[in-house]
């Protein structure tokens, strides 16, 4: 069981931190054998041990300024642990301060360095905690911080250049889907009524598509909670059925623009993240294994363990390993090749994900270019049909007269 706990030192200072105990008693005895009275102690909830950090969450943003801060500690000649009691000095937050002090606590226990990492994979990526653990058994924590740090900052303007592109599609879209709500269960079924009303037959083409709006008026907020909850139920598919993620990319890839703009992300995380382990000086399988669990396509995970499985574990070349997939570009394939004959590959692969950092841009811009005249035209299709509809028999009634 975890506890958290607040003592007083020898010298009047008051120290917080974190503790694998069995009850409160052996906290005590842990804090009487350091000369410290205790002030506070408490158990940590189950909720904070499983699911996250006491105080909230950390997020991507926060992991860039531990690691931004860490590594000019760290290259400045800070102790680690000194570097630790720093940070939980600065940081306001409540989440990254109970896992610096628990991070405080083990090294203070004698426990590893990034085992404190490894308690919260759901937080910290497998890719950041072997680089951790790597730069500890290797003594170069700072260079793999200042690593660290680059990587995610990259990521994170990549994820937000794709937000930023996606917005405008994404506001379209609802706007379009709420004036056809609008005009299928509200508008239409009022003039239908005002023509049914007034006994007048409307032509066979108006009177499907009244019938269509009187159809959704009266089930609409059924079909409406169905599809939320089929939603839903399709999310949590996909975040924990391989089997139904193999079937959403084997839809996707169908869509040209947007399996080019999947592909391209997929390729630079890969070439991105085996840069930063191989820098690390994680063996090149290894490597491969962690970073195919991080590419997030079921396809290229595939690949990649089977270049690392039934390739490189078999005496194959890292070129012909690559060049089995068909997944890889031919222009991976042959630099991948060349840069095993150099020996520097992971200056090939961070060369590569720049080159696809750039190529997704312009991919974005090629998708949103494409969505936005299919979304207008769209909407505009059915507008003008409801639209045809309404206009044509009051023509016809209007010539009657």
């Amino acid at each position: 069981m975890k506890f958290n706990y607040i003592a007083s030192q020898p010298d009047g200072k008051v120290f917080q931190g974190q503790l694998e105990a069995k009850d409160v008693s052996e906290v005590l005895k842990f804090l009487a054998s350091r000369g410290m009275k205790p002030v506070s102690v408490k158990p940590v909830r189950e909720s904070d041990v499983s699911g996250g950090l006491t105080g909230g969450k950390i997020t991507v943003t926060d992991q860039i300024f531990i690691s931004k801060y860490l590594s000019l500690m760290l290259k400045l000649g800070t102790g680690l642990l000194q570097a630790i009691n720093i940070l939980i000095e600065d940081f306001d937050k409540k989440a990254v301060r109970s896992f610096l002090m628990e991070v405080r606590t083990n090294l203070e226990n004698g426990q590893p360095f990034y085992s404190a990492f490894a308690k919260y994979p759901r937080v910290f990526s497998q890719v950041y905690i072997n680089l951790v653990r790597a730069g500890e058994a290797s003594g170069n924590l700072d260079s793999v911080f200042e690593n660290l740090t680059q990587s995610l900052t990259k990521e994170k303007m990549l994820k937000d250049q794709v937000r930023s592109a996606l917005i405008y599609p994404i506001l379209l879209l609802s706007a379009s889907v709420l004036i056809l709500v609008f005009l299928v269960m509200y508008a239409l079924p009022k003039i239908a009524n005002v023509f049914e009303q007034g006994g007048f037959t409307p032509p066979l083409f108006s009177r499907i598509v009244f019938a269509v709006g009187l159809f959704f008026a009266q089930y609409g907020f059924i079909i409406m909670g169905f599809a939320v909850a089929g939603i839903i139920a399709a999310f949590f598919a996909y975040k924990n059925s391989l089997a139904f993620k193999r079937l959403v990319f084997s839809i996707i890839r169908e869509i040209p623009v947007v399996k080019d703009l999947m592909n391209k992300s997929a390729l630079q995380r890969f070439a991105a993240t085996l840069s930063e382990l191989i820098k690390a000086g994680i063996p090149l399988t290894d490597a491969i294994e962690i970073t195919a669990q991080t590419v997030g396509n079921v396809d290229l995970r595939d690949a990649l363990l089977r270049i690392s499985r039934e390739g490189l574990a078999k005496g194959i070349t890292v070129g012909e390993a690559f060049r089995r997939e068909p997944f890889f570009p031919k222009t991976v394939v042959n630099l991948m090749a060349i840069s095993e004959k150099a020996g520097h590959i992971d200056e090939v692969l961070g060369t590569l994900a720049d080159f696809y950092s750039s190529e997704i841009d312009n991919s974005l811009k090629s998708l949103v270019s494409f969505l936005e005249p299919v979304m207008l035209m769209g909407i505009g299709i059915v507008v003008g049909l409801i639209a045809l509809s309404i206009i044509v028999p009051i023509y016809q009634l209007t010539t009657q007269f």
